[in-house]
């Protein structure tokens, strides 16, 4: 039987502790590819620490094993300089750290998180409303005029000609209202210019005319009613103030013939209830409403004469209005006016009565 001698022992027991080496690195490989199959294949600081606490292999070889593997598989977490020295204070090397570092950055997505676009949807811009222009101020003028308000009439009437100072009708307008005012300087010069811009308008014409009666210039007006039955021969209101007014100048002319006269007998008149006054114009009102021309009629284009009987109350107020003649579509327009209007008490001798008479509209459509 062969004897074993020390020398021999000490070298059985080296190549031991390397197979016990081998075994011990073989099992920490395993434990770290059962690790892998388990989870994630990134490494996490929990399994580092672990590899470096195990007293399996020598701290370089652990050190040396666990770098290899963070190059291969990587880790889940970002190098920190708190993480950095938990590392070293629990053995970790330069190598093994400068790896950790290298891999720390890339981290591996298990799954995409597609974030939800939220579409707000597309609102068009609200737009803003126009601003008023000179057609709206003109309009609104035009109807409060009609309505008798006359101080807002003015107001507008004067924004359009600020506007667009090329509108006789906007200046027609305008002295109109001074007119209806009292204002008659103001009406004719406005009257004046919206002639010079159109030089052939029969309404300027006949109103200027009505505020020179009202100042009491009876010769230009009887020359300003002329020329607006001459530039609209159907203009009869303009026709009737130029006849009264001659009529009158007539009885100035004439000289009456002495007459002996026997003593005067006086005898009481009786008060008429009713005092037939025939015409009204303006030169007759306090208060002449012009009528708003019906939109539809404007569009048809119809137009022409509405005659309307009216009766007067004692204080010259208009108690009923009824249209006698004219189209249909204006004769609502006209009596709505007429109603609307208020002239000078008729008397009987000193006494304010009751009177009844007839106005005249003429609705000219706009070329």
């Amino acid at each position: 039987m062969k004897r074993l001698t020390l020398p021999t022992l000490f070298r059985t027991s080296q190549t031991f502790i390397a197979f016990a080496m081998i075994f011990w690195l073989a099992l920490i490989f395993t434990s770290f590819a059962n690790i892998a199959i388990g989870q994630p294949n990134q490494l996490m600081l929990a399994d580092i620490l672990i590899g470096l606490r195990s007293k399996k292999v020598t701290l370089p070889e652990r050190n040396k094993i666990l770098a290899e593997a963070v190059v291969v598989r990587g880790v889940t977490f970002a190098l920190n300089p708190e993480i950095e020295k938990e590392l070293a204070d629990t053995g970790a090397d330069k190598n093994l750290i400068d790896s950790i570092r290298a891999k720390s950055h890339i981290l591996k997505i298990s799954a995409v998180v597609t974030t939800p676009v939220v579409t707000i949807p597309k609102t068009e811009p609200i737009a803003a409303p126009p601003p008023p222009d000179f057609s709206f101020y003109e309009k609104r003028a035009d109807a409060s005029l009609s309505k008798g308000e006359f101080d807002s009439a003015l107001t507008d009437y004067t924004k359009a000609i600020e506007m667009n100072a090329a509108s006789p009708e906007a200046f027609l307008g305008r002295g109109m209202a001074y007119a209806n005012k009292q204002s008659f300087d103001l009406a004719v010069a406005d009257y004046n210019k919206a002639i010079e811009l159109k030089p052939k308008y029969s309404a300027a014409y006949e109103n200027r005319a009505e505020s020179f009666e009202k100042k009491g210039e009876k010769e230009k007006a009887v020359a300003d009613y002329d020329k607006a039955v001459e530039f609209e021969s159907s203009n009869e209101s303009a026709k009737a103030g130029a006849a009264r007014l001659r009529a009158e100048q007539a009885k100035l002319v004439q000289k009456p013939e002495p007459v002996v006269a026997a003593p005067p007998i006086v005898i009481a008149a009786p008060v008429p209830e009713f005092v037939d006054l025939g015409l009204l114009t303006r030169a007759a009102s306090i208060r002449m409403v012009t009528p708003i021309y019906p939109i539809f009629a404007i569009k048809s284009n119809i137009g022409g004469l509405v005659l309307v009987n009216v009766t007067l109350d004692s204080e010259g107020n208009v108690q009923t209005a009824k249209a006698a003649s004219g189209h249909q579509f204006l004769k609502q327009a006209g009596e709505d006016a007429a109603m609307k209007s208020k002239f000078k008490p008729a008397m009987a001798g000193d006494k304010a009565v009751k009177a009844k008479g007839y106005i005249v509209y003429n609705f000219t459509p706009q070329q």
